[in-house]
C-alpha cells in the first residue's frame, strides 16, 4: 500500500482529483482558515483503486475513511461535479510469444524461419518459429493455445532473448487466415504489368541507338572481348546469406589457424583385430547392452589411454600458463544437414564401451534433429573427427579451440601388407593427429599416436593395462 500526503495552505479546494475530480464551487467558510491535509491511499498494481481521504483540522483525531463517506459528511455550497473513468481492457486476450533464453554465451540470433502463419491455430509451447544461433537451432514456442494474429519480428532479424515475435489471440476473435497463396498475387501482379510497360515505352529508343552502333568500325568489338574477362550471366547465380552456425564455425577455424602452431602427424592402423572383436562379439553386445558395437568406441577408449600416457596433448595454453586437465572429456565432430557440431562425452575414462555407445547414439541423434543443447556441446578437452564415414582417405584436421589437438579417423581401405613375410591383404586406415606445436613437440605427438595404433591393432592391451 502505498500513501501520498498532500498538504496546502489555499482554500481554492478541499479535494482534488485522483481517479475522481471533485470542483467545488465555494468552500466551507470553516475549512478556509485552516490548512487542509489531503491523505490519498492507492494500493499498488491495476486492479480497482480505492482513495481514502480525511481532512485534518488542529484538535481534531485522525482517521481514514472511504471518499465516499467523506462527501456524505462535508456540506459544499454550491455544485459539486464528480467525474469518473472505468479501466477496462480487451489485452487479457493477447499474450504474445518471446525469445526464449538461449544460454549462458549466446546474447542474440537470427529469425530463421516461421513455421507458421497468422491465422494458424497453436496449442501451448507448440513451436512457431526457429532461432539460429552461433551453436544450435532454438525454437520459439507459443506461450498460450490460440490463433496467432499477427508477427511482430521479421525473417531475418536479429533478435535478443525477450524480443517479441508474435502476438497471440486466445479465443482467435477477429483474427483472419492468411494463406500462403494469397500473398503470392500481390506481389507477383505488379511484375507483369512493369514489364509490359517498359516493352511498350523502350523500343523506339533501342532502334535509335542501335542505328549508331552499324556505323562504328566493326574492328571494335573484338578489341573488347579480347581485353575483357568473359564472366558468367548474374541470373546463373545464387545469393544465399550463411547462416550463424556456418559464421561460427568459420570464424573459429580461422582463429585457430591464426593462434596455434599448427602441425600434423599420420600413422596408419591394421584394423584386424579391433574388426574381428566386433564381428564376433556383436550379436551378444547387443543382445545384453541394447546398442550396437561399432569401431568408434574402440578409437575413444584407444584415445583415452593415449591422454593419459600423454598428457600434456590433453593440456592448453591459457596466456604464460599451462593447465592440465586431470578429466577426459572427448568431443565428437557430427556433421549435420545446418552445419558441423561438436558434442561432449563427459568423463571418458570412466566408461566402458556400452556407455560410450550409448551416449555416441544419443548425442548423434539429438545432433542430427537439432534438439542438442548448448550444455551438450560446451567443453571438452580432445577432439576427434571421423572423416571416413564420408569415404576420406587422408586429410589434416584443424584443431577445435582451445583445445591443443585433434585426431583424424579416415576410411578402411583394403592394402596388400607384409604381414610375417608374407604379402597379405590388410584393412588399413590412415590416422592422423594435429597438434598445437607450441605446446606439444614431434616426440610426444608421435608417441601418442603410435599408442593408438597399438591400442587400436590389439585391443587386448586395454584389459592388460599394458
Amino acid at each position: 500500500m502505498l500513501g501520498v500526503l498532500r498538504s496546502r495552505g489555499s482554500s481554492s479546494s478541499i479535494l482534488k482529483q485522483s481517479l475522481q475530480t471533485i470542483r467545488p464551487a465555494a468552500s466551507t467558510p470553516r475549512a478556509a482558515s485552516t490548512a487542509e491535509t489531503e491523505v490519498l491511499l492507492a494500493p499498488r498494481g491495476l486492479g480497482h483503486v480505492r482513495n481514502y481521504s480525511r481532512l485534518v483540522v488542529p484538535g481534531s483525531t485522525v482517521s481514514l475513511t472511504p471518499k465516499r463517506d467523506v462527501f456524505s459528511t462535508i456540506h459544499l455550497m454550491g455544485t459539486t461535479q464528480i467525474w469518473s473513468k472505468g479501466f477496462s481492457s480487451d489485452s487479457a486476450d493477447l499474450v504474445e510469444a518471446v525469445v526464449p533464453f538461449m544460454g549462458e554465451s549466446i546474447t542474440d540470433g537470427t529469425l530463421a524461419t516461421f513455421l507458421k502463419q497468422p491465422g494458424d491455430r497453436v496449442e501451448v509451447d507448440e513451436p512457431i518459429a526457429q532461432i539460429e544461433t552461433d551453436k544450435v537451432t532454438i525454437d520459439v514456442a507459443s506461450p498460450e493455445a490460440g490463433v496467432i494474429k499477427e508477427f511482430v519480428a521479421k525473417e531475418g532479424d536479429t533478435v535478443e532473448p525477450g524480443t517479441k515475435v508474435a502476438i497471440i489471440s486466445k479465443s482467435g476473435e477477429g483474427v483472419a487466415h492468411v494463406a500462403p497463396s494469397e500473398k503470392i498475387p500481390e506481389k507477383a501482379a505488379p511484375k507483369p504489368t512493369e514489364k509490359k510497360d517498359e516493352v511498350k515505352q523502350t523500343p523506339k529508343p533501342e532502334v535509335a541507338a542501335e542505328k549508331p552502333k552499324k556505323s562504328t568500325p566493326a574492328t571494335s568489338p573484338p578489341r573488347q572481348a579480347a581485353s575483357e574477362p568473359q564472366l558468367p550471366p548474374k541470373d546463373r547465380e545464387r545469393r544465399v546469406p550463411m547462416t550463424r552456425l556456418r559464421k561460427r564455425v568459420a570464424t573459429r577455424l580461422k582463429d585457430s589457424q591464426n593462434t596455434f602452431a599448427l602441425l600434423t602427424t599420420f600413422n596408419e592402423v591394421d584394423m584386424t583385430n579391433l574388426m574381428k572383436l566386433r564381428s564376433e562379439y556383436k550379436d551378444a553386445f547387443y543382445e545384453k547392452h541394447g546398442v550396437k558395437l561399432g569401431l568408434m568406441s574402440g578409437f575413444i577408449k584407444a584415445a583415452v589411454s593415449a591422454l593419459q600416457h600423454q598428457p600434456v596433448v590433453n593440456a592448453v595454453i591459457d596466456g604464460d600458463d599451462i593447465i592440465y586437465r586431470d578429466y577426459i572429456d572427448i568431443s565428437i565432430a557430427v556433421g549435420t544437414p545446418k552445419g558441423l557440431v561438436v558434442p561432449v562425452i563427459r568423463n571418458a575414462d570412466n566408461m566402458n564401451f556400452a556407455d560410450i555407445e550409448k551416449e555416441i547414439n544419443t548425442l548423434a541423434k539429438k545432433a542430427n534433429d537439432g534438439t542438442i543443447s548448448i550444455d551438450e556441446m560446451a567443453g571438452g578437452s580432445f577432439t576427434i573427427s571421423n572423416g571416413g564415414v564420408y569415404g576420406s582417405l587422408l586429410s589434416t584436421p584443424i584443431i577445435n579451440p582451445p583445445q591443443s589437438a585433434i585426431l583424424g579417423m579416415h576410411s578402411i581401405v583394403s592394402r596388400p601388407m607384409v604381414v610375417g613375410g608374407n604379402v597379405l591383404p590388410r584393412p588399413m586406415m590412415y590416422v592422423a593427429l594435429t597438434y598445437d606445436h607450441r605446446l606439444i613437440d614431434g616426440r610426444e605427438a608421435v608417441f601418442f599416436l603410435r599408442r593408438i595404433k597399438d591400442v587400436v591393432e590389439d585391443p587386448r592391451r586395454l584389459l592388460l593395462d599394458v
